[in-house]
């Protein structure tokens, strides 16, 4: 059973939300609230496996809200939700620990999968939009980001720029002639070394670091 907490300012959000996920055998609706500060007690005191936070709330907004609980250790994987397809919004969601960025017209059945997915330790990289925007903002190399790198194997930093270009475990493991279980145990290594909390984490990190170039991650 996926543990789940929803937070958004609005009600009504709140209500759909819980009323979509809660139709799914698999999926428990175990808390909601209206602010980011709810969303930090929420995962803090009901330890939920996935936490679906709105990025535009009054005081502690989504973002921040991420930050922290990201900050915190917990486990919970975050899915920010919004009307707003806003650049800078998602990038800035990403970098606080996020695993996921979903626009609120999204469909029900969407919305169940992305959770299911988070949940799974993947992340919401597919959609071509997303792979974009972690490109754009990521256009100048960080300095030192790249020291964590450093400790991967060539194989795995051939992995990982397959990853960054928004290819599945299946796609990898056919590219490189690889058997799936074997590219599973490349990312989690990858993951482990770099100190990521899923693949979005460590794309960012490729980026960041020069290992990617933008533009250079068609898939």
């Amino acid at each position: 059973m996926i543990r789940v907490v929803v937070v958004d300012d609005q009600a009504l959000v709140r209500g759909g939300f819980r009323a979509i996920l809660s139709a799914h055998p698999d999926i428990d609706v175990v808390g909601e609230g209206g602010t980011g500060k709810d969303a930090v007690t929420l995962v803090h005191d009901l330890h939920p496996d996935v936490a679906l936070i709105d990025v535009r709330m009054p005081g502690l907004d989504g973002i921040e809200a991420t930050r922290q609980i990201a900050a915190s250790g917990a486990g919970c994987r975050v899915l920010m939700l919004t009307t707003f397809d806003v650049d800078e919004h998602i990038y800035n969601a990403f970098r606080a620990g996020a695993s996921g960025f979903l626009l609120k017209t999204v469909s029900p059945e969407a919305l169940a999968l992305a959770v299911r997915a988070v949940h799974g330790g993947d992340a919401l990289l597919a959609p071509t939009i997303t792979r974009r925007l972690i490109e754009r903002f990521t256009c100048s190399p960080v300095p030192d980001a790249d020291q964590r790198l450093q400790l991967l194997t060539d194989r795995e930093l051939e992995v990982l720029r397959l990853v960054a270009q928004g290819r599945s475990n299946t796609e990898i493991a056919t590219e490189l002639y690889l058997s799936h279980g074997t590219v599973k145990t490349h990312v989690g290594r990858i993951l482990a070394k770099l100190e990521a909390r899923d693949r979005v984490q460590a794309v960012v990190r490729a980026y960041e670091s020069g290992l990617v170039i933008p533009g250079h991650a068609q898939g």
